[in-house]
This record gives C-alpha cells, sequence and structure tokens, in this order.
C-alpha cells in the first residue's frame, strides 16, 4: 500500500502527513474518563475513535504504545479549581471510600468498551498512583518561575508564561478576551490572575482524597496528572496526543502550558487530534448537561430517548459511518440506519467465505478490465482512512467492492474472470478492514446457525414440492427474526435482513 496517513493537526490546523518521531516506534497518549458514573455515547466516541487509530497505526506495521488514563482524582465540579472532587461526591452520598468508586467504574468502562471491541491500552495509568511524577513537574515549573505557592497551593501563572509563550497556541484563545470574559469566582482570590489554573490544591479539612507535598497535604490539579503521567510513559516529547474536542480547553491547552514551562520546553506532543461531539438535537450530549444515554441504557432499551435497545456493534458502526472531526446526532433513525449498514458488511463476509476459485483448469480468460477494477476498489477503501482517519469514506468504499462481491456470488460476474491474487486481494482487504481496523465483529446467532440450515432444507423441500403457503410461512417467519433467504442460481441460502 503506498498510501501515507494523513493526520488534522489541531495545533497547526491542518492536515499533515503522519512521520512518527522515532519510527517504527508510535506514542500515543488519549484523555481516559475521569470515572465517577457510567460511561455514555460520548464516552464511546473517543474510545471507538482512538481505538480505529490505534488499530491503523498497527496494521501499517507501527509498534504503538497506547497510554490511556483513568483520572481518579482532582476532577473538581464544573472542571474548576473550586469546589468538589467528582469522585469524592459520590462516595459521600454513598458512604464509601472514593476508591470503591473508582474502581466500580473502570470496571464497569472496561465492560463496556469491551462489548465494543475497542482493544485494551498498552498502559492504563491512574492519576493517584503518580503523586510523585506530579509533584516533581510542579517543583520543575516553579524553579522556572511559571508558578507560584499561596496558602500551601500552587498555582501556574499564565500572564508570566505568555510573555515569552503562546498560550492559547492550540485553542486559539486569545489571553486578552479570556481575561475580559472571565469572572471574578470564589478562589481566585488566591490567584494572581483569574486565568491562572491549580497545579496542587491544599486539601480543606473535609477533604477525603489528600497526599502530603512539600506545600501541603491536599491533591493534583485535573490538567497537571495528564502532562506528568503522558511523560512518564512516553517521553518528553510523543507523537499524537488525542482527546474529544470538549478538552481542547482548557485541558489540552494547560498541559501544552505544563510541558513548555516544566523541563520538557516541549508541546508535548507532535500531533494534537480530537474527536468532535456527540449531539442530540443539536446540543452536546454530557451528563452536565442531562441530555446523555449510558451504553448500558443503550444495550438494554432502557431509555425515554430510546425506541429499542442498540447492539454494542450498531452503536460501533453509528459512530464510524461519520467522520471523527464532524459532530455527529444522535436519533433513533439514525441508529437503526446503523444497523442496517452494520448488517451489510456482516452479510459480505459471509459471502466472502463462501467464494472460490475453481480448482479445475478453465477456458476462461481473466477479464483485465474487471481485475484492474477491482483492484481499484480494494485501494480506493484505504483512501478514506489516510484521509485523516475517515472512516465513513472507508465504509462507503467498503459498499462499492461489496457491490461486485454480491455480483460474484450470485452468478452475475464468474469467478473465473478474476485472477487468484485479484480474488484473494479483494478477500483480504475486506475482511482486514472490516474486522481488525474498524474493529466491527459478527454477533453470532450461536447454536442457531445450524438450526438455520435445517429450516433452509425445510424450505427446500416445500419448495420442490411447490407447498408455497410453507414456503411464504418460513419466509415470514425468519424476517421476523432479521433473517431473509436468498434464492439464486447456485443455491439456497440465507442473510441478515439489511
Amino acid at each position: 500500500m503506498q498510501q501515507k496517513l494523513n493526520l488534522y493537526n489541531t495545533l497547526t490546523r491542518k492536515k499533515e502527513e503522519f512521520e512518527p518521531l522515532h519510527a517504527p516506534f508510535v506514542g500515543m497518549y488519549v484523555c481516559g474518563p475521569t470515572v465517577y458514573g457510567e460511561p455514555h455515547l460520548g464516552h464511546a466516541r473517543s474510545a471507538v475513535t482512538f481505538d480505529v487509530l490505534y488499530r491503523y497505526l498497527k496494521y501499517q506495521g507501527y509498534k504503538v504504545r497506547y497510554v490511556r488514563n483513568i483520572t481518579d482524582v482532582g476532577h473538581l465540579q464544573n472542571d474548576a479549581d473550586e469546589g468538589e472532587d467528582k469522585i469524592q461526591k459520590i462516595a459521600k452520598a454513598q458512604q464509601i471510600e472514593p476508591m470503591e468508586v473508582v474502581q466500580h467504574y473502570t470496571n464497569v468502562y472496561h465492560r463496556d468498551l469491551e462489548k465494543l471491541n475497542t482493544l485494551s491500552p498498552d498502559i492504563e495509568p491512574r492519576a493517584s498512583g503518580h503523586i510523585i511524577e506530579q509533584i516533581e513537574m510542579i517543583q520543575e515549573i516553579l524553579e522556572n518561575g511559571f508558578a507560584y505557592e499561596v496558602n500551601g497551593s500552587v498555582y501556574f501563572d499564565v500572564p508570566a508564561y505568555n510573555k515569552d509563550h503562546n498560550y492559547g497556541k492550540l485553542s486559539g484563545r486569545i489571553i486578552e478576551d479570556l481575561l475580559s470574559n472571565t469572572r471574578e469566582t470564589e478562589g481566585h482570590d488566591e490567584k494572581r490572575s483569574p486565568l491562572d489554573f491549580a497545579l496542587w490544591k491544599k486539601a480543606s479539612p473535609s477533604h477525603i482524597m489528600r497526599w502530603p507535598s512539600p506545600w501541603s497535604d491536599g491533591f493534583p490539579g485535573w490538567h497537571l496528572e495528564c502532562s506528568a503521567m503522558s511523560r512518564k510513559y512516553l517521553g518528553t516529547n510523543f507523537d499524537i496526543h488525542g482527546g474529544g474536542l470538549d478538552l481542547m480547553f482548557p485541558h489540552h491547552e494547560c498541559e501544552i502550558a505544563q510541558s513548555q514551562a516544566s523541563c520538557n520546553h516541549t508541546d508535548g506532543a507532535k500531533y494534537w487530534v480530537h474527536n468532535n461531539m456527540i449531539t442530540v438535537n443539536g446540543q452536546k450530549m454530557g451528563k452536565s448537561l442531562g441530555n446523555f444515554i449510558n451504553l448500558s441504557e443503550l444495550f438494554s432499551g432502557n431509555h425515554e430517548m430510546l425506541e429499542q435497545a442498540y447492539t454494542p456493534m450498531t452503536i460501533r458502526f453509528f459512530i464510524l459511518q461519520a467522520h471523527y472531526r464532524s459532530t455527529l446526532d444522535f436519533s433513533n433513525e439514525a441508529l437503526q440506519a446503523a444497523r442496517k449498514g452494520y448488517t451489510k458488511l456482516m452479510n459480505g463476509l459471509r459471502v466472502l467465505e463462501k467464494l472460490r476459485y475453481p480448482e479445475a483448469e478453465t477456458q476462461i480468460v481473466p477479464d483485465e478490465k474487471l481485475n484492474e477494477e477491482l483492484q481499484k476498489l480494494t485501494q480506493d477503501c484505504f483512501r478514506g482512512l489516510n484521509d485523516d482517519l475517515n472512516t465513513a469514506k472507508t465504509i462507503a468504499s467498503l459498499f462499492n467492492l461489496l457491490k461486485k462481491i454480491n455480483s460474484i456470488y450470485l452468478g452475475q460476474i464468474d469467478v473465473a474472470q478474476l485472477t487468484r491474487g485479484t480474488l484473494d486481494l479483494v478477500r483480504d482487504t475486506y475482511q482486514e478492514l472490516v474486522l481488525h481496523v474498524l474493529g466491527l465483529q459478527e454477533e453470532t446467532l450461536g447454536d442457531m446457525e445450524e438450526m438455520l440450515h435445517l429450516v433452509l432444507s425445510f424450505y427446500k423441500e416445500a419448495k420442490e414440492n411447490k407447498a408455497y403457503d410453507k414456503v411464504d410461512a418460513i419466509r415470514a417467519e425468519l424476517k421476523r427474526q432479521g433473517i431473509v433467504i436468498k434464492d439464486m442460481k447456485t443455491g439456497i441460502d440465507w442473510a441478515y435482513e439489511e
């Protein structure tokens, strides 16, 4: 494959050819969840997006170290520097230890992502397990003159940093505009500027989650955690930093500032990649807005916005059918359409398994034009992925390839008109992209497949005996189960209803 992967870099605001810092090794850090509740559709979009990027980089032969963190401390209400820790709030309400909350929702997150067939990251660090690294990074920033300590808390000095750096380079924010739009709020009396953000917070007497530091018993700032963990496992400068668009400011902006202000003196990552949001009627889906749907609710159908339950692979296809940088609007109609698209691709896998190149010598001369067309269609499947991981384009290309596959299966094109090389290329490309890059898998019928073959034998017998009432009854019942019967010149088969 000659095509090169291009990624949109938020930092430079343009698509760039992906060139790893130390090929063939690739370091990728993705912001994981704050584990204080069940994962929702928004979490799934980020997880699936970077799962496909991880899979595709590995498919291209890179040796990838994928790090995705778990935030288990320091993420305060409303993403601010004041207020209660999100996890501690749940722990108090349930009268349990904060780490019980963390473990429970981490387990739920893993369970639901496994259903979505996302690969586990190579390293999954927790913020609470890297307090030493975070203290060390704060000391570097203090020594470099870009932070100050007040009453046991340490704050990043944004105006001091901005004298020689560009706070806002990632998000495009202008510091003067930020200052004019920032209201004085509780806790800002400690800060020299309302734009300054916490690197370390002194814990109040009621704060459960606390650690000793040179400044106070307290806890790290949310932004600092990712800077320290990415540096520990990927170095001071690595290839890809990913996350949701809602994290670009202030979280990722602050990460870059911390990295530059510490002894790293880098932007942290060469490519900053952001997936867009899932919306409901044009409004961002999220916990803070109260319009989110948990993945478990999607799988069960138990939510007022849902007309039915949706399988994990339907959810995955729904996410993949749009480019990761575009918004994706939730609707039952969109999910139902995703189910049809998913089953169409799964039927293609079944058809390919049945295609066989004729063993006997044949007099048919391979059709050169047809072979060239199929080879081009297979190459087109990679164009979308290489064009900023555009899975929507790749799925469209796979559907175009599938039309030819179905024509061969139905006998409209003689398989002997293809060379063995072309048939193998088509089969390998389709299977690799659907199963191993897009990460879709068949939600199997289990033992029902044997039963289906038995039903088809009854159908064949009824048809041969011209018992058309039985033929119609079998067809109707299978259709009710989402299965359609295919009557072909070459025999009788079944497929998922599309």
